[in-house]
């Protein structure tokens, strides 16, 4: 499951334990991701604090299932296959339209994000691979171009959030060597602005 040890439902205890059961998705399974940390509950509490206010709560403006895209793009530009996976299967079930779906996905892997997507769009998948890939070549620029192509700071700081925490899941995934569920992938909390309401679906 991963390259360190891990706790499991059957075994948590205390901390680990309650937060297992805020978080875990039906039948009570919990992502691998979220399990790596179970060796220090806090870095989950963190995590699942932290992923559920950029991606899921009800104040964000940007459309979800472009947040879940570009979760998706960031993914496959760190080749978190984990991440992909995932964050495919949530958007997909976003969107309610698999042959759009498919498209998207092979847009992504074939730099053709023209056919899905417009250029007002597009400036946010740019701003995502720059900062994923050369982050120490960001610039002023790079975000003048997302103004001008009508987004607000608001939706730009949403934006920013979503690819720095994907990158930073992505890291927790390869740099600890996650496995993949055979089932469940994909849930993910409703939207609300509950920060104890973690559970999945």
């Amino acid at each position: 499951m991963a390259w360190i040890k891990t706790i499991n439902v059957e075994n948590a205890t205390g901390k680990l334990k309650q937060i297992y059961r805020r978080i875990a998705g039906p039948k009570g399974k919990i992502d691998h991701i979220l399990m790596s940390h179970s060796l220090r509950p806090h870095t989950l509490d963190g995590h699942m604090r932290l992923y559920k206010n950029v991606l899921h709560h009800n104040a964000n403006q940007i459309d979800k299932s472009m947040l879940e895209a570009l979760g998706v793009y960031v993914s496959m530009l760190n080749q978190c296959h984990y991440c992909v996976e995932h964050h495919y299967q949530g958007f997909k079930r976003l969107i309610n339209d698999d042959v759009l779906a498919e498209k998207t996905l092979s847009s992504m892997e074939n730099s053709t994000l023209d056919d899905v997507y417009n250029q007002q769009q597009i400036t946010l998948f740019n701003y995502a691979k720059k900062l994923t890939l050369e982050p120490q070549k960001m610039c002023k620029n790079d975000v003048r171009l997302m103004k001008e192509a009508g987004y607000d700071d608001g939706e730009i700081l949403e934006v920013n959030q979503v690819i720095a925490y994907f990158n930073y899941a992505n890291r927790t995934v390869l740099g600890l060597g996650v496995e993949l569920e055979s089932d469940n992938v994909g849930l993910s909390p409703n939207d609300n602005d509950d920060e104890e309401n973690w559970g999945h679906s």
